[in-house]
């Protein structure tokens, strides 16, 4: 059962040990959304569009539908696993520009329920799914 605190709608600055976690492309464009927010203010780097960079971690979600989207969700629930020194703030990834439904992404971070390092938007943490 998710027992702690939710992202906040709105980030505008990070503890040193937190990390920004936002919906991006493959190409690691990083031109609107929270993606945009990740370049400009939280380490972001162009041309990267997957992993950990500065105090952000990207997990494409433009590349087709939801299916495309769980390997990456899969993979960074792994990385924070073995990062319990970060705390990640995760937005409503795939939500904005990439246009899916909080129904359809929050499914994907099951597996984060437990992970006490992953802070997870209450849109997501709503479901009965998860």
């Amino acid at each position: 059962m998710y027992n702690r605190e939710f992202t906040p709608e709105r980030i505008t600055e990070l503890k040193e040990n937190e990390a920004f976690v936002f919906g991006s492309n493959l190409s690691g464009s990083h031109g609107g959304g929270a993606a945009w927010i990740a370049y400009q203010k939280f380490g972001a780097i162009w041309g990267q569009g997957v992993g950990l960079q500065g105090q952000s971690y990207g997990i494409p979600t433009m590349q087709g539908g939801v299916e495309t989207i769980k390997p990456f969700v899969d993979e960074f629930i792994e990385f924070a696993k073995g990062h319990p020194e970060l705390k990640f703030l995760v937005t409503r990834i795939g939500c904005g520009i990439a246009g899916f439904r909080d129904e359809e992404i929050a499914p994907l971070f099951k597996d984060a329920i437990d992970v006490e390092n992953v802070i997870l938007p209450k849109s997501f943490v709503s479901y009965s799914d998860i």
